[in-house]
């Protein structure tokens, strides 16, 4: 089914379930003569990879990525390329007791209305475990972009706890659990997670993501924006419910002359003096950096007992039991980046091949 694949030219599909064999994803698109290993996937997955602290869930998997294909003596061949990602650490029986039952807030009624077929062992392809293959899939795309384009992702609220901006570090990302650019406010959410953690509860987060070096002129104008297919990206995330792009919803309460990035030549070149559009403009890149938020729902996955039905129509109670994140915003932040490099990597060759 087509909803499995996501791009245009480069474009990947994605397979596996959560408690199956392996998980894993066919990149197409990519332009020969790349060089590309394992290695330069990898970090990427070990960004993402769980167990990493007690703030997400204890499944352990080593996430060890396996090219199967469309490589050659190291570089790419312009061939389809196959990336392949055991599960070695599934726990199925911790989800036999729900096997009839729909846990509220999660895809379980859904996809029985749907198929009328589940798999109900870690929600299977509803899973969180199914990113895994998007971040391979961003580590090709960061490949074909080069280093001249950064993209970096944080962060900045968890649950009612908003970052203070005017402490924004990008070195303290890398230094805590939470990829937190405030330092003492990672501080606040440690107390805040154990709280959850322990009572069986969980908790949403809003995480943002920045991509440096985006020339002005990638994105295509009505149908094919830039801003749509970012905004597509994104909400196709496991329990991703919103996202914006610049000031985003706070572009409502503004008026024209405070939302309008004016400009200026700056050594020759055009320059914005600030960034409400988020370094795009009629769906097409500004030069600017691209800026989009996106806002992640709690774990449906809980201990504390919910109102539901089973697939019989009887009235229940659910509590779901095995491991699960307390917060699944913290996990998605590679994922997130992972997801703008594959759109911007698309952008980039569909640019190439209508203007040259």
């Amino acid at each position: 089914m087509a909803g499995n694949s996501f791009g245009t030219i480069f474009r990947y599909t994605s397979w596996g379930e959560s408690h199956g064999p392996a998980i894993g994803c066919v990149v197409d698109g990519v332009p020969p003569r790349l060089a590309l290993t394992e290695a330069d996937i990898q970090g990427f997955l070990d960004k993402r990879r769980p167990g990493q602290s007690r703030f997400t869930t204890q499944r352990q998997e080593p996430d060890q990525v396996k090219i199967l294909s469309g490589t050659f003596e190291g570089l790419t061949t312009g061939t389809p390329i196959s990336l392949f990602i055991e599960n070695e650490d599934a726990r199925s029986k911790d989800y036999a007791a729900i096997k009839d039952q729909y846990r509220p807030g999660h895809a379980d009624y859904t996809y029985d209305a749907k198929y009328g077929i589940r798999d109900y062992r870690g929600g299977g392809r509803s899973s969180a475990r199914e990113t895994a293959p998007r971040v391979a899939a961003g580590g090709v795309a960061r490949k074909v972009l080069g280093e001249g384009i950064r993209i970096r992702g944080a962060l900045v609220q968890m649950g009612p706890h908003k970052i203070d901006r005017a402490a924004w570090d990008w070195d303290a990302v890398n230094d805590n659990p939470f990829w937190c650019p405030d330092r003492q406010m990672a501080q606040t959410w440690e107390g805040f997670l154990d709280g959850l953690r322990k009572s069986g509860n969980s908790t949403g987060a809003v995480i943002e993501i920045v991509a440096e070096g985006v020339p002005a002129g990638w994105g295509d104008p009505i149908y094919g924006k830039l801003d749509a297919d970012l905004a597509a990206a994104m909400m196709g995330i496991n329990a991703v419910k919103a996202v914006e792009i610049g000031a985003g919803f706070d572009a409502a309460a503004l008026t024209g002359s405070e939302n309008a990035d004016e400009m200026r030549m700056r050594d020759g070149k055009v320059a914005f003096l600030s960034n409400n559009a988020g370094g795009i403009l009629g769906g097409i890149s500004t030069g600017q950096e691209i800026v989009l938020r996106f806002a992640v729902k709690p774990t449906s996955s809980i201990l504390i007992p919910r109102r539901s039905v089973d697939r019989n129509g009887n009235e229940i109670e659910v509590s779901t039991k095995g491991r699960h994140d307390p917060c699944v915003g913290i996990r998605a932040v590679p994922v997130g980046e992972a997801m703008m490099a594959v759109v911007l990597a698309d952008h980039m060759l569909r640019h190439r091949a209508q203007c040259g």
